[in-house]
């Protein structure tokens, strides 16, 4: 079923659903190479490899508990039905995941009124042997049950993922910080991933401070938008919190999804697909984007009557003339894809990817990287 003003699509079959969710729960482990990869070539230090890797984790531990929740939609007519945004997206719609998080916190009234999975097993056991029947009802208990046990295990990735702190060291009197924290932005059914470096010298390690912290991390949250300049947010905390200067910020749109099987896509991402003619599995492409904005240097500004605070100067894209209309320093653009797509791809030369980095799934799942 689709919505033709939302572009949302609805998957209806049982075997599409499964497919749909062994495809993520490969490209989930790929993007975790990439990280990797990234860190390997400098683009990442290790804290931020660390916590994004989490980030990643935490998105392929949600698809895990959303295919449990969908492993009969098609055969059980209570099994509902995922949606997916299948225009620059690919991706689970916003709602899932809110109403992911309402089941999480009644995971545990679930939980209590369904059988554990031992004795749904000798039930279906017992079922197939005594009755010579498929025992469906059986089994779609046990799927709900692995989803709110999933649930109730956590760590997952919702649609909010509030900030949290961790520690780089000490400059002088100045303490640094990356704060991290990641959204599942509602208007383009995308997650994103912000780091953002900071020093601070406020009297209590900010984590510590019961005033600066959640004051921060709700200032942090209500910005959290992708359609905001990264400017935009860190000049926010930069004029917001006199004791905390944010030197870098970073945001990773994870996504979109394009696959010749779920999502309709135009340009030369269609003719890649097309002419890879990929077997399933291999038939998709990822798009990886990393927006960076870095402070250049600080100024002395007044501040009341008698007072001097710094603020920082945000460097610019110097060698874009979009520089001031992107807010950021830097923007790349990066491609995940199997070797076939790549291989049409290389041979189509789109001039739109010539300046797209390039991550190649090989064999064993193996990332090599490509300009």
């Amino acid at each position: 079923m689709t919505d033709g003003t939302l572009d949302h699509f609805r998957l209806e079959d049982t075997r599409v659903t499964r497919r749909y969710f062994a495809k993520f729960r490969a490209i989930t482990g790929h993007m975790g190479r990439v990280a990797g990869a990234m860190e390997a070539e400098g683009r990442l230090a290790r804290p931020e490899t660390e916590v994004l890797a989490r980030y990643l984790v935490a998105l392929s531990f949600t698809f895990r508990a959303l295919s449990h929740k969908y492993l009969f939609s098609g055969r059980w007519a209570h099994a509902g039905r995922l949606t997916l945004d299948r225009v620059e997206s690919g991706f689970p719609v916003f709602h899932e995941l809110l109403t992911m998080a309402s089941d999480a916190s009644q995971a545990e009234r679930h939980l209590s009124g369904l059988p554990d999975a031992g004795r749904l097993k000798d039930e279906m056991v017992q079922t197939i042997v005594g009755e010579l029947e498929i025992p469906t009802k059986l089994q779609f208990a046990l799927s709900q049950r692995l989803y709110y046990e999933e649930l109730r295990r956590g760590g997952l990735f919702w649609a909010r993922n509030d900030p949290q702190a961790v520690w780089l060291g000490t400059e002088g009197a100045r303490r640094r910080f990356l704060l991290h924290w990641a959204v599942y932005d509602s208007q383009v059914n995308l997650p994103q991933v912000y780091l953002m470096e900071v020093e601070e010298t406020g009297r209590t390690g900010l984590p510590r401070d019961e005033r600066r912290w959640p004051e921060l991390q709700s200032h942090l949250m209500a910005q959290a938008l992708g359609g905001l300049k990264l400017l935009t947010i860190a000049r926010g905390v930069d004029e917001d919190f006199d004791d905390i200067h944010p030197k870098r910020l970073r945001r990773f749109h994870l996504g979109p999804m394009y696959s010749a099987a779920f999502t309709r896509q135009s340009g030369p991402v269609a003719q890649v697909l097309e002419a890879a003619r990929a077997p399933e599995g291999d038939d998709w492409a990822l798009a990886w984007t990393e927006e960076d904005l870095r402070s250049a240097s600080v100024e002395q500004v007044p501040s009341g009557w008698f007072d001097r605070v710094e603020r920082q100067v945000f460097a610019l894209d110097p060698f874009s003339a979009r520089g001031a209309e992107t807010g950021a320093t830097e923007t790349q653009r990066a491609i995940i894809l199997p070797q076939r797509p790549y291989q049409a791809l290389a041979e189509l030369d789109p001039p739109g990817f010539r300046e797209v980095r390039k991550f190649v799934v090989g064999a064993g799942g193996r990332v090599l990287s490509y300009r």
